[in-house]
Protein backbone atom coordinates (compact mmCIF):
# COMPACT_ATOMS: atom_id res chain seq x y z
CA UNK A 1 0.00 0.00 0.00
CA UNK A 2 1.50 3.55 -0.70
CA UNK A 3 2.08 5.96 1.91
CA UNK A 4 0.85 9.37 2.20
CA UNK A 5 2.62 12.02 2.45
CA UNK A 6 3.59 13.01 6.22
CA UNK A 7 2.77 16.53 5.89
CA UNK A 8 -0.23 15.62 4.03
CA UNK A 9 -1.33 13.11 7.05
CA UNK A 10 -0.39 16.00 10.04
CA UNK A 11 -2.26 18.75 7.93
CA UNK A 12 1.23 21.11 7.99
CA UNK A 13 3.08 22.56 5.02
CA UNK A 14 6.38 21.81 4.08
CA UNK A 15 7.77 24.84 6.24
CA UNK A 16 6.20 24.34 9.33
CA UNK A 17 7.77 24.59 12.24
CA UNK A 18 8.49 22.10 15.02
CA UNK A 19 6.17 24.03 16.80
CA UNK A 20 3.29 23.40 14.25
CA UNK A 21 4.59 20.13 13.51
CA UNK A 22 3.93 19.37 17.36
CA UNK A 23 0.58 20.77 17.75
CA UNK A 24 -0.62 18.87 14.40
CA UNK A 25 0.51 15.49 15.86
CA UNK A 26 -1.26 16.03 19.37
CA UNK A 27 -4.42 16.74 17.42
CA UNK A 28 -4.34 13.88 15.53
CA UNK A 29 -2.81 11.84 18.79
CA UNK A 30 -6.06 12.95 20.46
CA UNK A 31 -8.58 12.58 17.81
CA UNK A 32 -7.68 8.88 16.75
CA UNK A 33 -6.11 7.78 19.98
CA UNK A 34 -6.84 3.72 21.14
CA UNK A 35 -8.39 4.77 23.79
CA UNK A 36 -11.35 7.36 22.51
CA UNK A 37 -11.90 4.63 19.75
CA UNK A 38 -11.66 1.15 20.81
CA UNK A 39 -12.47 -1.37 18.03
CA UNK A 40 -11.89 1.09 15.24
CA UNK A 41 -9.34 -0.46 13.00
CA UNK A 42 -9.82 2.74 10.74
CA UNK A 43 -8.48 5.53 13.83
CA UNK A 44 -5.69 2.66 15.13
CA UNK A 45 -4.35 3.08 11.27
CA UNK A 46 -4.94 6.94 10.88
CA UNK A 47 -2.56 6.81 14.75
CA UNK A 48 0.17 4.80 13.66
CA UNK A 49 0.32 7.00 10.32
CA UNK A 50 0.10 10.09 12.92
CA UNK A 51 3.46 8.90 14.60
CA UNK A 52 5.06 7.46 11.83
CA UNK A 53 4.97 11.49 10.94
CA UNK A 54 5.66 12.89 13.51
CA UNK A 55 8.83 10.51 14.22
CA UNK A 56 10.39 11.89 11.11
CA UNK A 57 9.29 15.27 10.79
CA UNK A 58 10.30 15.80 14.12
CA UNK A 59 13.98 14.43 13.67
CA UNK A 60 15.69 17.37 11.57
CA UNK A 61 18.37 14.09 9.91
CA UNK A 62 14.69 12.33 9.33
CA UNK A 63 12.80 15.56 7.87
CA UNK A 64 15.83 16.61 5.83
CA UNK A 65 16.37 12.99 4.13
CA UNK A 66 12.48 12.69 3.44
CA UNK A 67 12.50 16.13 1.99
CA UNK A 68 15.11 15.32 -0.68
CA UNK A 69 14.35 11.45 -1.16
CA UNK A 70 11.22 11.00 -0.08
CA UNK A 71 10.12 7.41 1.83
CA UNK A 72 12.61 5.80 -0.22
CA UNK A 73 15.57 8.10 1.60
CA UNK A 74 14.22 6.47 5.29
CA UNK A 75 15.25 3.20 4.56
CA UNK A 76 18.52 4.53 5.28
CA UNK A 77 18.05 5.51 8.81
CA UNK A 78 16.48 1.84 9.17
CA UNK A 79 13.39 3.64 10.55
CA UNK A 80 10.49 0.77 8.91
CA UNK A 81 7.84 2.34 11.10
CA UNK A 82 6.11 1.12 14.24
CA UNK A 83 4.66 -2.26 14.95
CA UNK A 84 2.33 -1.69 17.55
CA UNK A 85 0.87 0.74 19.64
CA UNK A 86 3.31 -0.36 22.14
CA UNK A 87 6.41 1.03 20.55
CA UNK A 88 4.74 3.65 19.80
CA UNK A 89 3.96 4.91 23.45
CA UNK A 90 7.71 3.70 24.28
CA UNK A 91 9.00 6.02 21.49
CA UNK A 92 6.79 8.59 22.92
CA UNK A 93 6.02 8.30 26.37
CA UNK A 94 7.58 11.87 27.40
CA UNK A 95 5.37 13.53 24.97
CA UNK A 96 2.17 11.72 25.73
CA UNK A 97 2.73 12.55 28.99
CA UNK A 98 2.78 15.96 28.03
CA UNK A 99 -0.18 16.08 25.66
CA UNK A 100 -2.86 13.93 27.83
CA UNK A 101 -1.18 13.97 31.34
CA UNK A 102 -0.26 10.76 33.78
CA UNK A 103 -3.79 9.60 33.55
CA UNK A 104 -4.26 7.79 30.26
CA UNK A 105 -2.56 4.95 28.62
CA UNK A 106 -0.44 7.41 26.28
CA UNK A 107 1.43 8.53 29.52
CA UNK A 108 2.67 4.84 30.54
CA UNK A 109 5.69 3.68 29.67
CA UNK A 110 5.93 0.71 27.53
CA UNK A 111 6.05 -2.20 30.56
CA UNK A 112 2.27 -0.88 31.70
CA UNK A 113 0.21 -3.11 29.62
CA UNK A 114 -3.39 -4.24 29.72
CA UNK A 115 -3.69 -7.35 30.87
CA UNK A 116 -4.40 -11.00 28.81
CA UNK A 117 -7.85 -12.27 28.26
CA UNK A 118 -8.62 -15.30 29.28
CA UNK A 119 -10.59 -18.58 27.87
CA UNK A 120 -12.60 -20.96 30.11
CA UNK A 121 -15.22 -23.58 28.95
CA UNK A 122 -18.01 -24.60 30.79
CA UNK A 123 -20.16 -27.27 30.56
CA UNK A 124 -23.59 -27.27 31.52
CA UNK A 125 -26.97 -29.33 31.94
CA UNK A 126 -29.54 -28.53 29.34
CA UNK A 127 -32.15 -27.96 32.09
CA UNK A 128 -29.69 -25.06 33.45
CA UNK A 129 -29.16 -23.63 29.86
CA UNK A 130 -33.03 -23.10 28.65
CA UNK A 131 -34.18 -21.76 32.27
CA UNK A 132 -30.44 -20.43 33.72
CA UNK A 133 -29.22 -20.53 36.18
CA UNK A 134 -26.31 -19.35 38.37
CA UNK A 135 -22.61 -21.52 38.49
CA UNK A 136 -19.70 -21.04 40.64
CA UNK A 137 -16.48 -21.73 38.53
CA UNK A 138 -12.56 -21.75 39.57
CA UNK A 139 -10.40 -19.97 37.12
CA UNK A 140 -6.47 -20.55 37.38
CA UNK A 141 -5.29 -16.37 37.11
CA UNK A 142 -2.18 -15.23 36.97
CA UNK A 143 -2.86 -12.63 39.85
CA UNK A 144 -0.88 -9.86 41.15
CA UNK A 145 2.00 -11.17 43.89
CA UNK A 146 0.48 -9.66 47.60
CA UNK A 147 3.90 -9.67 48.37
CA UNK A 148 5.58 -7.44 46.20
CA UNK A 149 2.46 -6.02 44.74
CA UNK A 150 2.89 -6.89 41.38
CA UNK A 151 6.45 -4.68 41.31
CA UNK A 152 8.87 -7.99 41.16
CA UNK A 153 11.07 -6.49 43.39
CA UNK A 154 11.76 -7.18 47.11
CA UNK A 155 9.34 -5.51 49.38
CA UNK A 156 7.13 -3.83 46.85
CA UNK A 157 10.53 -1.28 46.24
CA UNK A 158 10.56 0.31 43.02
CA UNK A 159 12.41 -1.17 39.87
CA UNK A 160 15.54 0.19 39.40
CA UNK A 161 16.83 2.35 36.18
CA UNK A 162 18.47 0.47 33.28
CA UNK A 163 22.17 1.64 33.11
CA UNK A 164 21.97 0.68 29.83
CA UNK A 165 19.13 2.63 28.66
CA UNK A 166 19.58 5.50 31.00
CA UNK A 167 15.28 4.32 31.49
CA UNK A 168 14.15 5.05 28.29
CA UNK A 169 14.06 1.75 27.22
CA UNK A 170 16.05 2.94 23.63
CA UNK A 171 19.89 2.81 22.78
CA UNK A 172 21.14 5.30 20.10
CA UNK A 173 24.13 4.38 18.23
CA UNK A 174 25.28 6.32 15.41
CA UNK A 175 26.35 5.40 12.08
CA UNK A 176 27.76 7.88 9.94
CA UNK A 177 25.32 11.03 9.78
CA UNK A 178 22.39 9.21 10.79
CA UNK A 179 21.54 7.77 14.07
CA UNK A 180 19.46 4.52 15.10
CA UNK A 181 17.40 3.85 17.61
CA UNK A 182 16.68 0.22 19.16
CA UNK A 183 14.91 -1.65 21.95
CA UNK A 184 17.29 -1.63 25.13
CA UNK A 185 18.72 -5.62 25.37
CA UNK A 186 19.09 -5.37 28.98
CA UNK A 187 15.30 -3.90 29.82
CA UNK A 188 13.61 -5.44 26.80
CA UNK A 189 12.59 -1.63 26.66
CA UNK A 190 10.56 -1.38 30.32
CA UNK A 191 13.65 1.23 31.17
CA UNK A 192 13.53 -0.54 34.53
CA UNK A 193 15.73 -3.88 35.88
CA UNK A 194 14.84 -5.65 38.70
CA UNK A 195 18.17 -6.47 40.55
CA UNK A 196 16.58 -7.97 43.95
CA UNK A 197 13.74 -9.78 43.28
CA UNK A 198 11.12 -11.07 45.43
CA UNK A 199 10.95 -14.68 46.80
CA UNK A 200 7.23 -14.86 46.36
CA UNK A 201 6.90 -14.27 42.50
CA UNK A 202 10.36 -14.83 41.60
CA UNK A 203 10.86 -11.68 40.13
CA UNK A 204 7.39 -11.99 37.96
CA UNK A 205 5.20 -9.61 39.51
CA UNK A 206 2.45 -12.19 39.37
CA UNK A 207 1.64 -15.76 41.08
CA UNK A 208 -0.70 -18.29 39.68
CA UNK A 209 -3.95 -18.53 42.23
CA UNK A 210 -7.63 -20.32 41.79
CA UNK A 211 -10.37 -17.16 41.78
CA UNK A 212 -13.76 -18.21 42.48
CA UNK A 213 -16.39 -16.28 40.52
CA UNK A 214 -20.53 -16.46 40.44
CA UNK A 215 -21.71 -16.14 36.95
CA UNK A 216 -25.21 -15.99 35.64
CA UNK A 217 -25.76 -18.06 33.22
CA UNK A 218 -28.51 -16.16 31.18
CA UNK A 219 -31.80 -18.63 29.90
CA UNK A 220 -31.56 -19.80 26.48
CA UNK A 221 -27.99 -19.93 25.53
CA UNK A 222 -26.41 -22.85 23.86
CA UNK A 223 -23.61 -24.73 22.66
CA UNK A 224 -20.83 -21.76 21.59
CA UNK A 225 -22.46 -19.24 23.57
CA UNK A 226 -19.62 -17.03 24.44
CA UNK A 227 -19.84 -14.75 28.23
CA UNK A 228 -17.31 -11.81 29.22
CA UNK A 229 -16.74 -10.76 32.26
CA UNK A 230 -14.92 -7.53 32.11
CA UNK A 231 -11.98 -7.12 34.19
CA UNK A 232 -12.02 -10.89 35.67
CA UNK A 233 -9.05 -11.67 32.98
CA UNK A 234 -5.04 -11.21 34.03
CA UNK A 235 -4.02 -8.41 35.79
CA UNK A 236 -2.46 -5.24 33.88
CA UNK A 237 1.65 -4.94 34.58
CA UNK A 238 1.29 -2.72 37.48
CA UNK A 239 -1.37 0.46 36.64
CA UNK A 240 -2.32 -1.87 34.04
CA UNK A 241 -6.03 -2.47 33.14
CA UNK A 242 -6.77 -6.10 33.64
CA UNK A 243 -8.29 -8.36 31.00
CA UNK A 244 -11.54 -9.85 30.62
CA UNK A 245 -12.77 -13.50 30.78
CA UNK A 246 -14.61 -15.28 28.14
CA UNK A 247 -16.88 -18.27 29.31
CA UNK A 248 -17.34 -20.52 26.58
CA UNK A 249 -20.68 -22.18 26.94
CA UNK A 250 -21.06 -25.86 26.03
CA UNK A 251 -24.73 -27.80 26.89
CA UNK A 252 -24.78 -31.01 27.16
CA UNK A 253 -27.19 -33.46 25.02
CA UNK A 254 -30.66 -34.26 26.86
CA UNK A 255 -31.65 -37.87 27.25
CA UNK A 256 -35.67 -37.13 26.19
CA UNK A 257 -35.37 -33.24 24.44
CA UNK A 258 -33.75 -31.95 21.22
CA UNK A 259 -33.05 -28.67 20.53
CA UNK A 260 -33.48 -26.78 17.69
CA UNK A 261 -33.24 -23.01 17.39
CA UNK A 262 -35.75 -22.05 19.90
CA UNK A 263 -37.88 -25.18 19.71
CA UNK A 264 -37.74 -28.30 21.36
CA UNK A 265 -38.64 -31.48 20.12
CA UNK A 266 -39.44 -34.67 21.99
CA UNK A 267 -40.31 -38.00 20.81
CA UNK A 268 -43.07 -39.68 21.86
CA UNK A 269 -44.13 -43.88 21.71
CA UNK A 270 -48.00 -44.49 21.27
CA UNK A 271 -49.44 -47.60 20.62
CA UNK A 272 -51.24 -48.72 17.80
CA UNK A 273 -54.95 -48.86 18.97
CA UNK A 274 -54.07 -45.20 20.34
CA UNK A 275 -52.90 -43.84 16.64
CA UNK A 276 -56.24 -45.33 15.06
CA UNK A 277 -58.76 -44.74 18.23
CA UNK A 278 -57.25 -41.38 19.14
CA UNK A 279 -57.20 -40.70 22.76
CA UNK A 280 -55.43 -38.61 25.63
CA UNK A 281 -51.84 -39.46 26.31
CA UNK A 282 -49.19 -38.21 28.51
CA UNK A 283 -45.85 -36.41 27.44
CA UNK A 284 -42.60 -34.82 28.58
CA UNK A 285 -42.27 -31.08 28.53
CA UNK A 286 -39.38 -28.75 29.83
CA UNK A 287 -41.84 -28.16 32.98
CA UNK A 288 -43.03 -31.82 33.61
CA UNK A 289 -45.46 -33.84 32.38
CA UNK A 290 -48.44 -32.83 30.66
CA UNK A 291 -51.79 -33.99 28.25
CA UNK A 292 -52.07 -34.31 25.10
CA UNK A 293 -55.22 -35.63 23.04
CA UNK A 294 -54.35 -37.91 19.89
CA UNK A 295 -57.08 -37.55 16.99
CA UNK A 296 -58.48 -40.34 15.52
CA UNK A 297 -55.89 -42.04 12.48
CA UNK A 298 -52.49 -40.44 13.68
CA UNK A 299 -50.00 -40.94 11.39
CA UNK A 300 -46.73 -42.30 13.10
CA UNK A 301 -44.08 -39.26 12.47
CA UNK A 302 -47.05 -36.77 12.62
CA UNK A 303 -46.31 -33.76 14.50
CA UNK A 304 -48.18 -31.75 16.95
CA UNK A 305 -46.96 -27.98 18.15
CA UNK A 306 -47.23 -26.51 21.31
CA UNK A 307 -47.31 -22.56 21.24
CA UNK A 308 -44.88 -21.06 23.94
CA UNK A 309 -43.41 -24.12 25.54
CA UNK A 310 -40.28 -24.15 24.29
CA UNK A 311 -36.95 -22.17 24.60
CA UNK A 312 -36.50 -18.75 25.97
CA UNK A 313 -35.56 -15.96 23.48
CA UNK A 314 -32.00 -15.32 24.64
CA UNK A 315 -32.16 -11.49 23.51
CA UNK A 316 -36.05 -10.57 23.95
CA UNK A 317 -39.38 -11.98 25.20
CA UNK A 318 -41.12 -14.91 24.42
CA UNK A 319 -40.18 -18.75 24.27
CA UNK A 320 -39.97 -20.92 20.98
CA UNK A 321 -42.22 -24.46 20.54
CA UNK A 322 -42.56 -27.89 21.73
CA UNK A 323 -42.44 -30.14 19.48
CA UNK A 324 -43.83 -33.32 19.85
CA UNK A 325 -43.28 -36.27 17.13
CA UNK A 326 -45.26 -39.53 17.82
CA UNK A 327 -44.70 -42.94 16.57
CA UNK A 328 -45.99 -46.49 16.60
CA UNK A 329 -44.40 -48.62 19.15
CA UNK A 330 -44.32 -52.14 17.98
CA UNK A 331 -43.57 -54.66 20.64
CA UNK A 332 -41.23 -57.24 20.27
CA UNK A 333 -43.20 -59.82 22.52
CA UNK A 334 -46.67 -60.23 23.24
CA UNK A 335 -49.12 -62.37 25.95
CA UNK A 336 -51.13 -64.62 24.57
CA UNK A 337 -54.74 -62.09 24.98
CA UNK A 338 -52.55 -59.40 22.88
CA UNK A 339 -51.59 -62.16 20.22
CA UNK A 340 -55.04 -63.66 19.90
CA UNK A 341 -56.31 -60.31 19.57
CA UNK A 342 -54.21 -59.00 16.80
CA UNK A 343 -54.66 -62.31 15.07
CA UNK A 344 -58.22 -61.06 14.87
CA UNK A 345 -57.56 -57.99 13.70
CA UNK A 346 -55.10 -59.45 11.53
CA UNK A 347 -58.66 -61.80 10.15
CA UNK A 348 -60.84 -58.11 10.16
CA UNK A 349 -58.22 -56.34 8.01
CA UNK A 350 -57.67 -59.81 5.76
CA UNK A 351 -61.53 -59.74 5.12
CA UNK A 352 -61.75 -56.07 4.27
CA UNK A 353 -59.29 -56.35 0.93
CA UNK A 354 -60.65 -54.74 -1.98
CA UNK A 355 -60.13 -57.48 -4.70
CA UNK A 356 -57.94 -55.29 -6.81
CA UNK A 357 -55.45 -55.01 -3.69
CA UNK A 358 -55.26 -58.58 -3.19
CA UNK A 359 -54.34 -59.24 -7.34
CA UNK A 360 -51.83 -55.99 -6.52
CA UNK A 361 -50.22 -58.06 -3.58
CA UNK A 362 -50.49 -61.54 -5.45
CA UNK A 363 -48.31 -59.53 -8.26
CA UNK A 364 -45.94 -58.35 -5.52
CA UNK A 365 -45.29 -61.74 -4.23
Amino acid sequence: MTKRDFYEVLGVDRTASQDEIKKAYRKQALQFHPDRNPGDKQAEERFKEAAEAYEVLSDANKRQLYDRFGHAGLQQTGFTGFRDFDDIFASFGDIFEEFFGMGTRGARSSRVRRGVDVRYDLEIDFMDAIFGKEIEIEVPLHQRCPECRGTGTKGGAAPSVCSTCGGRGQVTRSQGFFSISTTCHTCHGSGTVITNPCSECRGMGRVLRTKRLSIKVPAGVESGSRLRLQGEGEPGDVDGMAGDLYVFIRVREHETFQRHGNDVVVMVPITYSQAVLGGKIEIPTLEGPDVLTLPKGTQPGQEFRLREKGIPFLRGRGRGDLVVVVYVHVPKDVNKQYETLLRQLAEVEGAEVTPEKRHFFSRKK
